[in-house]
């Protein structure tokens, strides 16, 4: 229907694609839900969204359909392009998903020894050019996206730099928790260090990001202890943060047992309240960064939806 009546959301040529990291590097924050949930919003909206997965715990992948370790060889995945870029090409290892307009770069375990070989590859060749691998598979297919969702791994290594490299936009999730706050610090802080280390060893600036967002994730708001460990972040992380926030729902976690979001339930599996309380906070905090990337746009006249 918006491809009749001419009211796809769709960017212009001009206006660059959003490639969004959604990172942290603490496991358990919401890092996946957040993810997955971005990107279908993206795609509900009618924009053009590819999802890679870079995470060789492939959780993201599994959550749209595929058994990683069954239905994937390594040719299937980044690591598949790693080994032979040339042969297969980014668009081969591209799947579509049952979701109209989201398509997917999956992964699986043998993912993992990126680490391994892309820091085996620094030290023989004394080059930080491998660095830019997932930065260049996206410079193959980005022009046919508005939106790129990057799921990396929960930790600072060398699949995350890269990730954090390839992309022009992050979004980190944070629980509202002191030990969680302090990760949360540490990990921008070393990111930050990570980041002019490449720049000095390469020679070339760092990454440009049109804009970082921290979104406070699996929140309580009947504790009171979240109440002020969040009243405490948007002191600290300041506009930064968004006002939004994914709360913590029995309906996340009974869609997820079923290998879904809270976007495909056919109905609610808790009861009404509880769905439409989940699916308000969603909603804000996805339309939070919709918000973000649009403002980056300059075809959309201030970025209003």
């Amino acid at each position: 229907m918006r491809e009749v009546f001419g009211t796809r959301p769709w960017r212009e040529p001009t206006d660059t694609p959003a490639i969004i990291s959604v990172c942290n590097f603490k496991g358990g924050v919401g890092k996946s839900t957040i993810a997955l949930h971005l990107a279908q919003h993206f795609a509900i909206r009618g924009y053009r969204v590819l999802f890679i997965d870079c995470d060789s715990q492939a959780s993201s992948t599994m959550m749209f359909g595929y058994r990683p370790d069954v239905d994937l060889d390594e040719e299937d995945t980044l690591y598949g392009h790693f080994h032979n870029p040339e042969l297969l090409g980014v668009r081969k290892i591209i799947r579509k998903t049952h979701f109209h307009n989201l398509d997917l770069i999956p992964s699986n375990l043998r993912l993992y020894n990126l680490e391994y070989e892309i820091a085996g590859h620094m030290a023989r060749n004394q080059s930080m050019e491998i660095i830019d691998l997932i930065a260049q598979a996206v410079d193959e297919v980005v022009d046919d996206y508005d939106v790129v969702i990057m799921d990396p791994p929960p930790a600072l290594g060398m699949v995350s730099m890269a990730v954090l490299q390839a992309a022009n936009s992050m979004v980190i999730p944070v629980p509202p928790s002191l030990v969680d706050f302090a990760s949360t610090v540490s990990f921008i802080d070393m990111t930050r260090t990570t980041m002019k280390q490449l720049e000095q060893l390469a020679g070339r600036g760092r990454p440009a990001y049109n804009f970082i967002r921290l979104v406070g994730s699996r929140v309580d708001e009947s504790k009171s202890m979240h109440r002020e460990v969040l009243s405490m972040m948007r002191q600290v992380f300041g506009g930064s943060m968004t006002q939004s926030v994914m709360v913590t729902s029995a309906e996340i976690d009974n869609a997820s047992s079923r290998m879904k979001t809270v976007f495909e339930l056919e109905k609610p599996v808790t009861s009404h309240e509880v769905y439409n309380r989940c699916m308000k906070h969603l909603n804000e905090v996805c339309q939070d960064i919709e918000q973000d990337v649009l403002r980056t746009w300059a075809s959309r006249a201030g970025g209003q939806i």
